[in-house]
C-alpha cells in the first residue's frame, strides 16, 4: 500500500508556471505507476498525466499535452507534475495517485484519494 501526500500548490497569473509534489510512502512506489488527476469546482475528477515505473513512459490527457511534465524520482519516492503556461481552465484541485500499470492509472478507479493540493490561475 502507498500513502501519497500532495503539496506545492497555489495562486498563479495565467501563463506563469508552477511544480507541485506528490509524496509518497510504501516499499512500493518504484515498482507502482504514478499519476496526477484534478478536480475542479462543479466537475468530475479528471486523468492529467501518468508516467511508468522508470520514468520512461508518460501519458497526458490532450488538454494538458505540450504545457505540463510529469517525472518522478524514486530514490526520493516522489512524483512531480512541472505545469507550464498556465490557463484559468487549469484551476483545479489536484490529486496523486499510484497503480499496478499506466492503464489502471488513466482508468481512474481508485478506492482512496489524498488531501490534494489547490491551484489556482488567474486571468
Amino acid at each position: 500500500q502507498v500513502q501519497l501526500v500532495e503539496s506545492g500548490g497555489g495562486l498563479v497569473q495565467a501563463g506563469g508556471s508552477l511544480r507541485i509534489s506528490c509524496a509518497a510512502s510504501g516499499r512500493t512506489f518504484s515498482r507502482s505507476a504514478m499519476g496526477w488527476f484534478r478536480q475542479a469546482p462543479g466537475k468530475e475528477r479528471e486523468f492529467v498525466a501518468v508516467v511508468g515505473w522508470s520514468g520512461g513512459l508518460t501519458r497526458y490527457a490532450d488538454s494538458v499535452k505540450g504545457r505540463f511534465t510529469i517525472s518522478r524520482d524514486n530514490a526520493k519516492n516522489t512524483v512531480y507534475l512541472q505545469m507550464n503556461s498556465l490557463k484559468p481552465e487549469d484551476t483545479a484541485v489536484y490529486y496523486c495517485n499510484a497503480g499496478a500499470s499506466i492503464a489502471t492509472i488513466i482508468a481512474g478507479n481508485f478506492d482512496s484519494w489524498g488531501q490534494g493540493t489547490q491551484v489556482t490561475v488567474s486571468s
